[in-house]
């Protein structure tokens, strides 16, 4: 195994460890701050019968709530942790979707498309809170945008700087989130103008709540 492989197989470990339990109980804590998902989803847009891909999609919530939205919708998820994925499993299957919904284990910077889910492309794929989360972040942000079908979108929600937030809220907030290994990346923004500009794609971007989060949109 390469020294890429390694970090990768050390990141899914970390990533097992710390959500072998916290699974149960992260959706119940994290809707009070990972704000915005839902507009997400909205802004989708999916096409009748469309392929959508969640990268690093955790318990499934997401994805769920893509199948509700979008019941004619092809889904197609993704996570670097197996324990994650149980629950994705469990929550796919409560939304009535586990037929028309395949899930792997992959890393977000490195995986085939075609291997893991016999697809080459996706008409839309997203990313909800998990570019703070992934240590080489800018790589997995090329690679989501390099696997969207012409005519398709990439879609990111993550934390921006709260920069007109309160200084206090700034501080606690990071505080909370480094609990957790979650990094809002400064530079998020700039990242994704460079990543479109070099695909020749187009770039939308919304601050949220004062600068709480990044809304963006990266059209093929």
């Amino acid at each position: 195994m390469d020294r890429i492989g390694q970090a990768s197989e050390q990141h899914a470990r970390a990533m097992d460890a710390q959500y072998a339990l916290q699974r149960h109980i992260y959706d119940i804590t994290r809707k009070y701050y990972l704000l915005g998902r839902d507009r997400l989803i909205r802004d989708l847009a999916v096409p009748p019968g469309g392929s959508v891909l969640e990268i690093g999609v955790g318990t499934g919530r997401n994805l769920a709530l893509v199948a509700r939205r979008y019941p004619q919708a092809r889904l197609f998820g993704l996570d670097i942790s197996a324990e994650m994925l149980k629950s994705a499993q469990l929550n796919i299957a409560r939304a009535g979707a586990q037929d028309r919904t395949l899930l792997g284990r992959a890393d977000a910077t490195r995986f085939d498309p075609q291997a893991l889910f016999g697809e080459p492309g996706f008409d839309r794929v997203f990313i909800s809170y998990s570019l703070s989360m992934i240590p080489q972040w800018q790589a997995a942000l090329a690679q989501a945008l390099s696997v969207v079908e012409p005519g398709g979108s990439l879609h990111v929600v993550d934390f921006g700087q709260q920069e007109r937030l309160p200084g206090w809220f700034r501080a606690a907030l990071r505080g909370w989130l480094e609990r957790f290994h979650v990094t809002p990346r400064a530079d998020l923004l700039q990242e994704a103008e460079r990543t479109a500009a070099r695909h020749g794609a187009k770039l939308g971007s919304t601050s949220l709540f004062r600068d709480y989060a990044w809304s963006l949109i990266i059209e093929c």
